[in-house]
């Protein structure tokens, strides 16, 4: 007896799969340059508000998601991407939520990386790990060549509770299957008070020894969480003292295209990176805006100004209309960011969760 197939759902193709374009210079629409003079050419993409973790500085444990019917699809994801790069945008991050919770998102990597080469120079992103042992290899014949893996603590117990699942053997499978797939990893850890300020330099020397970077991130003042945001919130300043302590540091001018200042850890031979929003602004220097999963653009983490990429993507003039928001979005970028972690209850004024956001 022959078992019939089901039919399988068609990969995901671009409405302009071959569209890499080479134009004269002449002809090209300008670059993205906001009013401080800073050029854009780094987009962080959100391509889901979902996540199968409940870190608890990022969102509360009964989160509520946005109904899918409110989310790009894979299609105007690609044209809005596409759109970026032909203002210059030369890097693009994947983010979320957990992008890799997202069905069929390797399409969308497959279809964007076919643009690296040509006028996209990398083409990466922010995962928690959990889903990286079954993507890594796809990731990889797609182009991606760098992941950053969120990952606070190597203490089984305390990665339960601070994102409220058990999970932590999972995420370290898909470290280890990066690696083997020869993906770059940097690991990205929250420096949280009280929590993990203690068993960094462990994480950082494991890192290390696996042959990743680390990067330290302060905790920023992003959406409704049950604990208050002081109690959370480690000064990297302080914990760059306290590792000077131990380790020789070496400022490195080594840079990703992100906010992060780097040092070398002469005993471990590995890069730290530092992330400081709050003790060190690296405002000055942004080259970034960040798209959430459903085309809302925010010139600045940390600001309340926005501009609706959906409604510029399903308009009848999509190209234009397109064009006109950038121009709007660089027009409102501020100069910097409002972030306040100097009292109790003082900010986030802004309610959005950075999981809404992109990572």
């Amino acid at each position: 007896m022959t078992i019939p197939v089901p039919p399988t759902t068609p990969p995901f193709e671009p409405r302009k799969p071959d569209l890499i374009v080479l134009r004269d210079p002449a002809e090209a629409p300008p670059p993205l340059v906001d009013s401080f003079q800073r050029r854009i050419t780094y987009l962080r993409l959100s391509v889901t508000d979902r996540c199968d973790l409940r870190c608890s500085y990022c969102m509360p444990e009964r989160m509520t998601f946005l109904p899918k019917k409110d989310v790009l699809t894979l299609e105007e994801l690609y044209d809005l991407a596409t759109g970026f790069i032909a203002r210059g945008v030369t890097k693009i991050r994947i983010t979320g939520g957990e992008p890799l919770v997202r069905r069929d998102i390797i399409d969308l990597f497959t279809a964007l990386g076919r643009r690296l080469g040509h006028d996209l120079a990398e083409l990466t992103l922010t995962t928690n790990g959990t889903q990286l042992a079954e993507h890594a290899e796809a990731l990889a014949k797609a182009g991606v060549r760098r992941v950053n893996v969120s990952l606070d603590t190597l203490d089984r117990a305390k990665f339960a509770a601070l994102t409220r699942r058990d999970m932590l053997p999972q995420v370290l499978e898909g470290i280890a299957a990066a690696k083997a797939a020869e993906l770059k990893v940097k690991l990205n850890a929250v420096a949280l008070k009280g929590v993990n300020e203690h068993e960094l330099p462990d994480l950082i020397a494991w890192g290390h020894a696996q042959g990743h970077d680390v990067t330290l991130i302060e905790v920023m003042p992003l959406g409704d969480v049950e604990e208050e945001r002081l109690d959370q919130y480690l000064p990297l300043d302080n914990v760059q003292h306290e590792l000077e302590r131990r380790w020789t540091l070496k400022p490195l001018a080594f840079s990703t295209g992100g906010p992060a200042r780097y040092v070398e850890v002469a005993e471990t031979g590995g890069r730290l990176g530092l992330i400081t929003p709050h003790t060190n602004n690296f405002c000055a220097s942004c080259n970034r805006m960040r798209v959430t999963a459903t085309g809302q653009l925010y010139p600045c983490l940390g600001g309340g100004e926005q501009v609706d990429l959906r409604a510029a993507l399903r308009s009848d003039n999509p190209e234009a209309n397109l064009a006109a928001a950038l121009d709007e979005a660089l027009r409102i970028k501020p100069e910097k960011h409002h972030f306040r972690m100097d009292a109790r209850g003082a900010d986030p004024a802004l309610t959005r969760h950075m999981s809404m956001t992109g990572g």
